[in-house]
Formats: structure tokens, C-alpha cells, sequence
């Protein structure tokens, strides 16, 4: 791909489905936009990054839409959904609501990339309790695990927020974090620190509708 303006980096993947999986008309598509021996990074996101033409992009992104590849920024926002590999079928594992809940957060503006995981079973293949926010479904409901670290020194282990929620409830509870933690969380602030500064309890106040979102004590830290 030749280019003499300005270019702007998108990620892309295949969306969500059986794991992270591309056909060869989506790597076709995407080989248009590399120059020769150019190598492309495949994310722990599971999603990749390309540089395209900004004067482009709009159009980029249509073309790469119409073969079924999915096109998020890249920066600090909610990051595309990490999935399993859906090993007993759509309906059983619960793919239409992993793919809601995508749809709901992806791209949101966040003060530090946000990882979100999603398993359809308990044996939990895409590690939810290694992300900031971790969804396991248990038969027809969903456990919702928060905190998770999966780099560094301090590493952790997510602990469970909320468990039996419904999809709805699923789907507002994730929302809710997200908001609380857009409008709340300091600058460039990751998500485990975060939690940690305003505690577990003041993050569980924020999946109650009839409760402050922060009690006095946390909201003067902030």
C-alpha cells in the first residue's frame, strides 16, 4: 500500500464469533493495505493493527465491513470483546450475548485501555479472570468477575462481583462499570488500580440503582 499523506492506525478482527479466526477473503482484503514485507501485529486483544490512509479511512472501513471484519480505534477505549472458542455451539454458549455486550461497550472512551473477556462455560478458555472485567456464563446465567491483572509483578486474580445475573442484568451491570470508571478514573489510571484506590464495595454501589454511585470517603479521594 502506497501512501504520501497522513496515516491513521484502526484495529480489526473478524468479530465476534468461534475464537479469533480470519477467512482469506478478510486476509485478502487486509494484504491490500500492506506494503511489501510489511508485518502486521496481532494483538493479545485478538484484534489487529493496520495503518490506512486518514484521506481513506472512511471508505477503508466500509470495504473491510462488507467482507466481515470488524474496525475499532485504537488507543485508550473499551477493546473488542476477547471470547473462547464457542466449543458446544452458538445458542448453548451464549454467543448472541457475547455479541450484544460487544456491541454495547466496544470503543467506549475509557482513562486506560479496557479489556473485556467472555467464556461460555466455566472452563473459561479466554481467561476472564485475567481481565479488568470477566464474564462466565453458568448454564442459562452469567457470573461477572472484575479486577483481574494479568501482567506484572502484581498480577491478580479477578474476584466475583455478581453472580446469576441475566443477560439484561449483565448488560447493565458491564455498562455501569463502564461509565463509573470513564467519569471517575483518573488520568491514564488502569482499571486495577483503580479498583483498588475506590474499593471493592464502592464499585459493587454501582450495579445498585438505588444507591449512590461513591460514598463520601471515596469521592474525596478522587
Amino acid at each position: 500500500m502506497e501512501s504520501n499523506g497522513k496515516n491513521s492506525k484502526i484495529a480489526v478482527n473478524g468479530g465476534i464469533g468461534f475464537g479469533a479466526k480470519l477467512n482469506s477473503r478478510q486476509l485478502g482484503t487486509i494484504s491490500k493495505y500492506l506494503n511489501e514485507d510489511e508485518e502486521i501485529e496481532l494483538t493479545t486483544f485478538q484484534q489487529i493493527y493496520l495503518d490506512i490512509p486518514e484521506n481513506k479511512k472512511e471508505e477503508i472501513i466500509e470495504e473491510f465491513q462488507s467482507v466481515g471484519l470488524a474496525c475499532y480505534p485504537v488507543g485508550n477505549f473499551v477493546k473488542s470483546l476477547k471470547t473462547c472458542n464457542f466449543c458446544k455451539g452458538e445458542e448453548e454458549e451464549g454467543m448472541p450475548v457475547a455479541k450484544e455486550l460487544n456491541r454495547r461497550i466496544v470503543g467506549k472512551p475509557v482513562p486506560f485501555t479496557l479489556k473485556v473477556a467472555y467464556t461460555g462455560c466455566p472452563v473459561g478458555c479466554s481467561e476472564p479472570l485475567l481481565s479488568d472485567i470477566g464474564i462466565m456464563k453458568n448454564r442459562d446465567l452469567y457470573d461477572l468477575y472484575v479486577g483481574g491483572k494479568a501482567k506484572g509483578k502484581d498480577a491478580d486474580v479477578g474476584f466475583l462481583l455478581k453472580e446469576n445475573l441475566t443477560a439484561d442484568e449483565l448488560y447493565h451491570a458491564v455498562e455501569d462499570i463502564i461509565v463509573v470508571y470513564s467519569r471517575t478514573g483518573k488520568k491514564r489510571e488502569t482499571f486495577h488500580k483503580f479498583l483498588k484506590r475506590i474499593g471493592k464495595d464502592n464499585l459493587i454501589l454501582t450495579i445498585d440503582p438505588f444507591k449512590p454511585v461513591l460514598n463520601k470517603k471515596a469521592e474525596g479521594s478522587l
